[in-house]
């Protein structure tokens, strides 16, 4: 899924089979496949409008954009180092006239990104609430595993702000906080569909995806979802035609 050469702090890593080449920071929080596996999960359609919440390098949304020739991403990106490689990403996968990136916070987003917009918006926020776990000693990795001032109720709040009417919000987060995420989209989007990822046959599910539509008040769905490896740690064939193959998640239940 992801292979890479080292260039000081900076490494140049192929993703989707070599569909994507992504510059990433050599330490601290790095992509991989929870941003492969949101943006297989965005149900998005060439033509339409999409907006990534804490973009960092842009990888899920190149990866969207990537996997659907017409679709328009709008990335943003609070730390600035990291927007300035996700611009870069974007230029050099060819991908420039797909994808805009832009620096600033979901609690201020840049007067371009405008509210009720998007036909989707897809997010992979922070993990951990202030104070749970032990900290990492890079200030990058904090920053995208552990809530800050800004928790997981601004962030869904942020994604239903920015959907138009009607439209999709997706996010990836830990099992564990499921009840949060459902929490916090109650009485904003509903019509929810889980989506676990089972890391084998047998094992519990560390990551769910989420998908909620804004304004839709239907009944909950809770998917088959997605084993990750065969046993020997190797990728099932139906997340290798993810990782590797540029493919999306089936939400239907038919994965294969």
């Amino acid at each position: 899924m992801v292979t890479g050469q080292t260039d000081g702090d900076i490494t140049d890593d192929a993703m989707l089979g070599g569909r994507l080449q992504i510059l990433q920071p050599a330490s601290g929080h790095r992509a991989g496949i929870d941003a492969v596996m949101l943006a297989a999960a965005v149900p998005a359609q060439p033509g339409e409008l999409t907006l990534e919440g804490g973009a960092g390098v842009g990888t899920a949304g190149l990866c969207l954009a990537r996997r659907v020739a017409g679709v328009s991403v709008d990335a943003l990106e609070i730390d600035p180092m990291l927007a300035e490689l996700a611009r870069q990403n974007t230029e050099r996968n060819g991908l420039a006239d797909a994808a805009e990136v832009y620096c600033g916070s979901i609690a201020s987003p840049p007067y371009r990104i405008t509210a009720n917009s998007y036909h989707h918006v897809f997010m992979n926020p922070p993990f951990l609430e202030p104070g749970a776990g032990s900290l990492s000693p890079h200030p990058g990795r904090v920053s995208a595993h552990q809530e800050s001032a800004v928790g997981l109720r601004d962030w869904i709040k942020f994604a239903v702000t920015m959907a138009r009417p009607a439209g999709c919000i997706t996010l990836i987060h830990r099992a564990d906080r499921l009840d949060d995420v459902l929490a916090a989209l109650k009485g904003r989007a509903g019509g929810c569909e889980i989506f676990p990822l089972w890391p084998g046959n047998g094992k519990s599910a560390k990551r769910v995806i989420v998908r909620a539509y804004k304004g839709n008040d239907g009944p909950l769905r809770l998917l088959p979802g997605l084993v990750l490896h065969e046993a020997g740690a190797k990728y099932s064939q139906a997340a290798e035609q993810v990782l590797r193959h540029a493919g999306a998640l089936d939400f239907t239940g038919n994965q294969k």
